[in-house]
């Protein structure tokens, strides 16, 4: 198929790129696009060339069904070389989206012009990689690196009034962009020969590299183990210190080393994970979503007034619930210092902080939700509390409102059977800071209508959540996993490990804090209440929390906080504490290297996971891999528990597993039959997307 059709325009030749849904950047494109510039450039009455773009997209990047292949003639850089090398004018006329190699297009052409609704960006740092095809080298020169290197390092596009300000655009038309982009082509080609993106120099100033410097410190900073952020910054700096050709080889360079490392390969797995994790059994594209036109809200704690920002983020106006006056005006007020935060790091301005409040309407009483279409509980942890409030909502909510709790753990079924309408009622487990954290749980109970469950998952795009749609058990799958790791850290502190050393071996790992410094933060006595409740116990824990100490809050817990202080330090009355659990349960301690408490850790996690695949509750692998990305801080270059898994290989999982159970007589550490059967077969958990 011709996926690129010559006509001309008078004197300009257009070039119609189409290779639906998307025109990415095929072989078969690049070859026929190549073919198209070759033929208008011979052609004596041709003066100038416009590439444009049939469909919704301008081009949306790189043909994903390439990806892992050898590149096929001609590689994108070789074609760029050659529109920029054109001896006539060649103009981009942008609609809809030009993203990664598609903006690499349109920075290789000698003038650009986009519709109003055009978005323009190089998103290749989401994939582990940085962009390849010169636009490290020619966004710099043509918008300044102060400007370029913020929008590659966030990999997010931008719309096209902002690339017009930048200057990445020449011009911004309401109608008829091709048109426009004739009447450029034609006024370069009245200039003589085209000047070129590479050619440009105005930008490449002291003055630019000196801000560029200050990003690209506190770029590595944040993250210095990521490496396309480490060989972004060298890309770019090499369009400031390099000549055009040299910054392009080493910009090829790191793009092609990136294509082998195994961090930059997690990162490719993390974002099609995220793709896979949007296509759910039973739910397709005739399931239409319901209307969301207004939320409410119950509970106007920490996590309530977090989720009623996600909805005033969004621009849908939500009531905050709360039982009394003075808790509803305490939980408001939270509201607006929060967004205060943010308008006094200038993320955020006055005018707009007074737009989201305006959507935020605070009520007392469970009757303020009788308008609602969709109802999210965030009330206290307790069966009893959750069934009360849907008891009440059943006879408050308008028919056909979706009934909703923020349960991170509880039985979503047990929750729906108090109402009259079971099959509106579902989990949306938000996760805190729920106006930050990007996960959304949708926990699906049977009997749950597929409309409902479908309007979750467009709701949580709309509030810019990664839905991952999940099976209804005790903790789902994110909490079910970190109940496992839990377990085993508790486990390592009896056998002879000591706090400091569990939270190393995970901050080495890449997890911004450990499990007992997350506890101590987030209040030993959460999840202390919580196994009380379920008739559970944990030695040290229970020990700890016993003793009254809570974490941050009450200045102790694994480790002190001296006056306040939110770094924690070792406490040795808390390790002589933990030595005395030990000798109660007649252990005798041993100590562990930091690979063997990883493992400890970890393996109980995958273990998890295979029961959690076997049983449905997850749909595939990658799944629980994007909820604990996203909701849990596993480090993205790692990929995810059941994708580290695979790169450890599940055969020395199991043989770890079998060890340790042995060791503990702890049941729950012999390997789960799918993850016996795998690693038998000498297979990982991937093998089962076929």
């Amino acid at each position: 198929m011709q996926t690129v059709t010559l006509t001309r325009q008078g004197q300009v030749a257009i070039a119609s790129l189409d290779n639906p849904p998307v025109n990415a950047l095929s072989a078969a494109l690049r070859a026929d696009l190549l073919q198209a510039l070759t033929q208008a450039m011979a052609e004596a009455e041709v003066t100038a060339l416009v590439i444009a773009a049939q469909g919704k997209a301008f081009i949306a990047g790189a043909d994903i069904s390439e990806f892992g292949k050898p590149p096929a003639p001609p590689i994108l850089p070789d074609l760029l070389a050659a529109i920029e090398n054109a001896p006539k004018p060649v103009v981009a006329a942008i609609e809809g989206v030009a993203l990664g190699g598609g903006l690499e297009v349109g920075l290789a052409c000698h003038g650009r012009v986009a519709s109003p609704a055009a978005r323009l960006g190089l998103p290749e740092i989401k994939l582990g990689l940085i962009p390849g095809a010169g636009g490290t080298q020619r966004l710099p020169r043509l918008i300044g690196a102060a400007a370029a290197f913020p929008m590659m390092l966030s990999g997010e596009p931008i719309p096209a009034q902002k690339a017009l300000t930048l200057g990445l655009v020449d011009k911004l038309v309401e109608a008829d962009a091709v048109g426009a982009a004739v009447a450029l082509a034609q006024e370069l080609a009245g200039k003589g020969t085209p000047v070129k993106t590479s050619a440009r120099t105005d930008k490449l100033t002291e003055s630019e590299r000196a801000a560029f410097e200050t990003l690209a410190k506190d770029a590595l900073a944040k993250s210095g183990e990521m490496p396309n952020v480490a060989a972004l910054v060298e890309a770019v700096r090499g369009a400031l210190t390099l000549p055009l050709a040299e910054g392009l080889a080493t910009e090829r360079a790191l793009f092609v080393k990136l294509l082998g490392d195994e961090r930059s390969k997690a990162l490719r797995y993390v974002f099609f994970a995220e793709r896979e994790a949007a296509k759910v059994p039973g739910i397709d594209d005739s399931v239409k979503p319901r209307p969301i036109a207004r939320a409410a809200v119950i509970g106007a704690g920490t996590m309530g007034g977090g989720i009623a920002m996600c909805f005033a983020n969004a621009g849908i106006p939500v009531t905050l619930i709360e039982t009394t006056q003075e808790q509803i005006d305490k939980g408001h007020a939270r509201v607006r210092d929060t967004y205060g935060f943010s308008v006094k790091r200038g993320s955020m301005t006055e005018a707009v902080r007074e737009q989201r409040m305006a959507l935020i309407t605070p009520a007392v009483g469970l009757a303020a939700a009788a308008e609602a279409d969709i109802v999210i509980e965030a009330a206290f942890e307790e069966m009893g509390v959750k069934r009360e409030i849907f008891g009440a909502l059943d006879r408050i909510a308008k028919p056909g409102a979706i009934l909703a709790s923020n349960t991170s753990y509880l039985d979503l079924a047990e929750i729906a059977a108090v109402t009259s309408r079971p099959a509106d009622v579902l989990g949306l487990h938000f996760f805190s800071p729920a106006n930050v954290m990007k996960l959304l749980e949708i926990v699906r109970p049977a009997g749950v209508a597929n409309d409902v469950v479908a309007t979750a998952i467009a709701l949580g795009r709309k509030l810019g959540k990664v839905p991952v749609v999940v099976g209804n058990c005790f903790g789902f799958v994110g909490n079910r996993l970190l109940e496992a790791r839990t377990r085993a850290a508790e486990r390592l502190l009896v056998a002879g490990a000591l706090p400091h050393e569990v939270d190393a071996a995970l901050t080495g790992f890449g997890f911004k804090m450990g499990p007992f410094a997350m506890s101590d933060l987030a209040g030993n006595d959460i999840s202390w209440r919580s196994r009380k409740a379920r008739g559970k116990s944990a030695a040290v824990a229970d020990a700890i929390c016993e003793r009254g100490w809570f974490g941050q809050k009450t200045g102790r817990g694994y480790y002190r906080y001296p006056e306040g202080a939110r770094a924690g330090e070792r406490d040795p009355e808390v390790e002589a504490l933990i030595a005395e659990v030990s000798a109660s349960k007649g252990v005798t301690r041993r100590s562990f290297t930091a690979e063997e408490i990883l493992a400890r850790l970890l393996d109980p996690m995958v273990n998890e996971g295979a029961r959690i695949l076997d049983e449905g509750i997850a749909t595939r692998a990658s799944d629980i891999d994007t909820v604990w990305l996203n909701g849990y801080n596993w480090p993205a270059w790692r990929g995810g528990p059941m994708h580290w898994a695979d790169s450890v290989g599940l055969d020395a999982i199991v043989k770890r597993l079998e060890q340790q159970a042995a060791e503990s007589g702890d049941a729950s550490l012999e390997p789960a039959p799918l993850l016996r059967k795998l690693a038998a077969e000498g297979k990982g958990f991937a093998s089962l997307r076929a």
